[in-house]
């Protein structure tokens, strides 16, 4: 009985830490989305064009 209860508590833990990888993948991911959606790439462009 009690490997049974401690396969559950093993099999949770690691349900439990795979969930907040995969919740921390993703707003990673939100993130840099949002970041490249706010820059401007004619600006940078500018930038790197008068630096030659």
């Amino acid at each position: 009985m009690i490997e049974s209860w401690m396969g559950v508590v093993i099999g949770s833990f690691v349900l439990a830490v795979a969930a907040t990888l995969v919740m921390g993948h993703y707003r990673r991911e939100h993130l840099r989305e949002r970041l490249l959606r706010r820059m401007d790439h004619r600006h940078c462009w500018d930038v790197m064009r008068r630096r030659h």
